[in-house]
């Protein structure tokens, strides 16, 4: 199939791309720079430039593409500096979101696969009170909501995301990974409460399961693994060969400061995927682990 990834040049969308590609699928990946990142694998696929939310993703310039993956939904690290928060979120996720999906539609893409956040699912209680989460609803029933006879849209929600693309900088985990071998001066803790994680490469499978079997309008909860965020940090300081032992403390840690907790610090998001959606996406459980053990030989 010829597919669009949108986000191809970021973490996620980039490791489903070259999962595709690996597949036999002609890809092609969207960014907002010039070209993909030097010094990785992307520079081998198809690029085209482009902003969804500026708009540039119009009909005729998603025309023949079988297949679209979605991963450019805006968290808040996309706010650019000076913009009004919930404003930016809204135009992102509410609006600008769908829009591009009634372009696919519009275009004659037969499949497309939002890459979406799993709060919403997973703790609906927390959509009430925060803006992120609830622009990540709409996003998610935005999008499904611009299928049709013809087009299939499938979202696949995920939780805290672990891997790596190779070559590719990560502002998250290669800090985690110079923590571990002592090269950060922060105390070695981890906050209280956790949530479920999951890899890489099980996402890029669940995501190509979307595609080939995923129904049509359907929001899928993934995932794989609850841990403390102690049990989690630990996996960075054994994969580094570290004899530190962490304890967990009721602290806010530099590295996964509260904002990034939504449920709040101390608090846990626990979870088990459905079986039966985890065997029709068919993606593998237990890949935490082996996901760090690869971050921590990129990064150290």
């Amino acid at each position: 199939m010829k597919v669009l990834v949108v986000g191809g040049t970021g973490a996620l969308g980039g490791h489903a791309a070259l999962h595709l590609a690996a597949q036999g699928h002609d890809v092609t990946i969207t960014g907002r720079g010039s070209a993909a990142p030097e010094g990785t694998p992307l520079t081998k696929l198809g690029f085209m430039q482009g902003d969804y939310v500026a708009g540039d993703f119009t009909p005729d310039r998603l025309e023949g593409f079988d297949w679209v993956v979605f991963a450019a939904g805006n968290d808040p690290r996309h706010v650019p500096q000076g913009e009004d928060f919930a404003a930016w979120l809204h135009k992102a996720n509410h609006v600008a979101l769908p829009a591009f999906f009634a372009a696919a539609r519009e275009a004659g893409v037969a499949r497309a696969v939002q890459l979406g956040s799993f709060y919403p699912q997973a703790a609906p209680e927390l959509v009430a009170g925060n803006v992120y989460i609830q622009s990540r609803l709409a996003a998610c029933e935005g999008a499904r909501a611009e299928g049709a006879p013809g087009f299939d849209v499938v979202s696949v929600n995920a939780p805290f995301m672990v891997g790596t693309v190779p070559g590719l900088p990560s502002a998250i985990f290669d800090p985690y990974v110079q923590w571990a071998k002592g090269n950060i001066p922060i105390p070695f803790f981890a906050p209280t409460g956790g949530t479920n994680f999951m890899s890489f490469r099980s996402l890029s499978e669940a995501i190509e399961g979307a595609l080939l079997r995923g129904e049509p309008g359907a929001a899928y909860l993934v995932g794989d693994e609850n841990l403390t965020f102690q049990q989690y940090f630990q996996l960075f300081f054994d994969a580094v060969g570290s004899d530190v032992v962490l304890e967990a403390r009721d602290e806010e840690l530099p590295l996964l400061p509260d904002i990034a907790i939504p449920q709040g610090r101390g608090n846990t998001i626990s979870y088990e995927p459905d079986a039966g959606e985890t065997a029709l996406l068919g993606y593998r459980r237990g890949d935490v682990a082996a996901a760090v053990a690869e971050i921590a030989k990129q990064f150290g």
